[in-house]
């Protein structure tokens, strides 16, 4: 059961920006332990970036510096703001939360998460 609904993916050239959306699906509670994935076709599920329940991020090596999250308490909605795009960030993005609280720690083992979004497709060409 989808319990996460990603939105805001699409296509775009290198150098480009989208801004993706995870909104809840039914009643999800995550204590704001959340993240977001992605996974390129032939390759593993890989973190993104993660926050705790503060929302304080940590992102991969990747994308810092040109990605970035933030999160709308009174909306529950997390969001994924990517600037400068490259053709390797082309993969099916997923948000996820997790279902206890985390306090001040991070996760980047996906099967530490409980709840997951059917994913939104980004494409970046040259």
């Amino acid at each position: 059961q989808v319990q996460l609904v990603e939105s805001g993916g699409g296509s775009v050239q290198s150098g480009g920006s989208l801004r993706l959306s995870c909104a809840p699906s039914g009643y999800v509670v995550s204590r704001g332990c959340m993240g977001w994935f992605r996974q390129a076709p032939g390759k593993e599920r890989e973190p993104v970036v993660i926050i705790n329940k503060y929302a304080a991020p940590r992102y991969v090596n990747s994308v810092e510096g040109r990605f970035t999250i933030s999160r709308d308490n009174a909306m529950n909605t997390l969001y994924l703001q990517m600037d400068g795009l490259k053709p390797e960030d082309t993969a099916m993005y997923y948000c996820a939360a997790r279902s206890k609280d985390c306090y001040s720690n991070y996760s980047f083992r996906p099967w530490d998460y409980d709840f997951w979004g059917q994913g939104t497709q980004v494409t970046v060409s040259s």
